[in-house]
């Protein structure tokens, strides 16, 4: 029989005695490699997509177990709908990873992400290096996703001892439902009007709600009231060389992609994870892997993106005049 990798926004593996197991992946876009990577250690990759609907993620999940996966590589829309998931893996024996983002409130075999809390540490500390003094828009993400509560943990363990100081203020700190772009548009047009315009940073917890967030201000602000991001998107990306966006999180896919099929090929054989951070998730402390980010903005654009392939050099920079492209 063949081992099989099954990818949905959950991921699940499977694999059968002697042979090597096979990975489930919910989100290919987030998988990467991964599923190149399968072939390399002989896994089998099935990848399926949600779209953001939970209900249909349960499902994916379900008809996987089905069909006798080994493990299951979850990567979450609702971190709280998808217990459940966790739950019916387990009344079959089939461990589950939490990818990218955490399971809440479930026994999650392994989570495997970024450093989630230094990604909001790294996005206020480069916003108070950058604004050390001033009014303060923060936009978070989806309250349903526990990356979101994370990094506002994050960028408030920076910021608050500038706040106790007075050098800067928090004029508006709202989650955008969904990390919709309209939100963060919304959150911050409400901001600016409380507040004359009178806005030096805005902290924006991903490169979506940057986006949102930068459409709301007005032209004379656009590249002078600092924005940050995080993901590293494409348009971010163009939006940092152009001047119009300050600073982004880079996450490299690939070795996070990796982390989680070399863990559930061990997951499959039963072999000792080495797993040395711990995340709580409301109800235990899950062993963890966690990658380093990186922060991105217009002087590292080259020795990031570029050089990594994650983007061409024309797509980001093709709204910048071909005499100012960098040289490669």
């Amino acid at each position: 029989m063949t081992d099989h990798l099954i990818a949905a926004e959950e991921q699940h593996l499977r694999s059968d005695n002697n042979r090597h197991p096979g990975v489930t992946m919910r989100r290919e876009s987030r998988f990467g490699a991964g599923g190149v990577h399968c072939k390399e250690v002989g896994a089998e990759c099935e990848v399926q997509v949600a779209n953001g609907d939970d209900a249909v993620q349960t499902k994916q999940c379900d008809n996987l177990l089905t069909k006798g996966v080994d493990v299951l590589i979850v990567a979450p829309h609702n971190g709280q709908i998808a217990a459940s998931i966790v739950e019916a893996a387990h009344r079959q024996g089939v461990p589950v990873i939490s990818y990218d983002r955490l399971i809440r409130n479930a026994d999650v075999d392994l989570y495997v992400s970024h450093q989630v809390v230094k990604i909001g540490q790294m996005q206020a500390q480069y916003a108070l290096d950058h604004a050390a003094k001033g009014n303060y828009v923060l936009i978070g993400g989806s309250q349903t996703d526990n990356n979101a509560l994370l990094l506002m943990d994050g960028q408030m363990n920076v910021l608050q001892p500038a706040i106790d100081r007075g050098d800067i203020k928090i004029v508006a700190k709202q989650f955008a439902r969904e990390w919709l772009a309209s939100e963060a548009l919304r959150i911050t047009e409400d901001a600016l009007t409380k507040n004359n315009n009178d806005i030096q940073a805005i902290v924006a917890s991903n490169d979506g709600t940057a986006g949102g967030a930068i459409s709301a201000l007005p032209p004379q602000l656009v590249g002078k009231v600092l924005v940050t991001g995080q993901d590293a998107s494409l348009d971010a990306v163009q939006r940092i060389v152009e001047g119009k966006q300050t600073m982004t999180i880079y996450k490299p896919i690939q070795p996070l992609a990796f982390s989680a099929v070399d863990s559930a090929i061990k997951l499959a054989r039963g072999e000792k994870i080495d797993a040395k951070d711990k995340i709580n998730n409301g109800k235990n402390d899950v062993p963890s892997i966690l990658q380093e980010p990186i922060v991105l903005d217009k002087n590292n654009v080259m020795q990031t993106v570029i050089k990594d392939g994650y983007h061409k050099l024309e797509d980001v920079y093709k709204n910048v005049p071909k005499d100012q492209w960098p040289q490669q």
